[in-house]
């Protein structure tokens, strides 16, 4: 797998001299600030100016990040006319994606957006459509391809370690998990509970290391039962805003790719399960894997073997790391014309699944995926 960072992970302390790359944060809330951090450590960009429609988030863009209070904005509209930037980091709900990325592609500027891609495939076509246009890279926040796990399966997969994979299990579960904070528990804003939260991340990695094969049909269903009640359980997130709750607790779906594999997909915010899991699982023709631990299972010299890494540089999945690569990768992609990794194409390819999911559960049967 090309990877365009330092060392798989490592970090490297450097110096930049020259034109920096200027990114404006549209969406200064919470997951903005992992972005934040994570450019603290790419040299050759500036944070330049914020949008949001809180003004504590644009004060603390100003006092922690130190972005000018004459560069931080309520309307992004505003903000990509009067600033001179080179790009726009998008890290609103998911409501919010869509156009400020049409509307920052129409203006020239290159676009990274956090996952998912947008609230339907309808809008993703747009942004896609939008970012030919005027020829910009447009990026999706998948950073879990970016984990060193990851890239020891690709580099197994590449090596034709695992053959064809046939089936692969995506489970993205908590026991007791329902955000307390934010729009998570509203589908109007969000467009759907843990699948397109927590599960999109697992989705996409396992689509990633299965090698992107074309999805053509899904069948699912999806279930709420706790988050629109009231916390009656000592839980790590309590009291979450149960009266606005309208998305699942549970989804559960397999999707059937043209290739003829299998993918099983399980994710919650509340489950009655022993644990917490986020993990991918796969088998193949030749061997299997798993994510979490980084593992393959094979037959070698007449045995049946499992193979584990000696060291990898960040086997923790530090948050600053995965974010400062998918960053880095998106700016070099921007500025040195290098592969964009996590591109629209493959954040409309998954929006296609997490939708699909939703749709079919309404239909109750199989659907097709076009």
């Amino acid at each position: 797998m090309a990877n365009d960072t330092t060392s798989l992970g490592m970090k490297k302390e450097k110096k930049f001299k020259g034109k920096k790359f200027r990114v404006a944060i549209i969406g200064c809330g919470g997951i903005s600030q992992a972005h934040l951090r994570a450019y603290q450590d790419i040299p050759e960009v500036e944070i330049v100016a914020g949008c949001d429609i809180k003004q504590e988030c644009l004060d603390r863009m100003n006092k922690e990040w130190g972005v000018p209070v004459k560069s931080l904005y309520k309307d992004w509209k505003e903000m990509i006319k009067k600033e001179k930037l080179d790009a726009v980091d998008i890290c609103t709900p998911n409501g919010v994606h869509c156009a400020p990325a049409i509307d920052a592609c129409n203006a020239g500027l290159h676009v990274m957006v956090e996952k998912p891609m947008a609230m339907n495939v309808a809008e993703c076509k747009k942004m896609v459509a939008a970012a030919k246009k005027n020829k910009v890279k447009l990026a999706v926040g998948f950073q879990q391809r970016y984990h060193d796990n990851a890239e020891f399966l690709i580099r197994a997969r590449e090596a034709g370690k695992f053959g064809e994979i046939k089936f692969v299990k995506v489970q993205a579960l908590r026991r007791r998990g329902i955000p307390n904070w934010g729009v998570f528990g509203q589908k109007e804003l969000q467009g759907g509970g843990p699948m397109i939260d927590i599960g999109v991340h697992m989705i996409e990695l396992a689509h990633f290391i299965m090698g992107q094969p074309k999805p053509v049909a899904i069948s699912g269903n999806v279930w709420t039962y706790l988050g629109n009640k009231k916390a009656e359980t000592v839980c790590p997130w309590p009291d979450w805003d149960y009266k606005t709750y309208t998305v699942e607790d549970l989804a559960i779906g397999q999707v059937r790719f043209e290739n003829g594999a299998i993918m099983q997909i399980e994710s919650s915010f509340a489950a009655h399960i022993e644990k917490d899991v986020h993990n991918v699982t796969f088998m193949g023709t030749k061997g299997g894997g798993s994510f979490r631990p980084a593992a393959i299972y094979t037959d070698q010299d007449g045995t049946m073997v499992n193979i584990a890494p000696g060291f990898l540089p960040n086997p923790d999945a530090n948050w600053t790391v995965l974010f400062k690569n998918k960053l880095q990768n998106w700016i070099n992609a921007a500025t040195k014309g290098t592969p964009l990794l996590a591109d629209a194409e493959e954040g409309m390819v998954i929006q296609k699944i997490l939708n699909g999911l939703y749709d079919a559960a309404e239909a109750g049967k199989e659907i097709e995926i076009k």
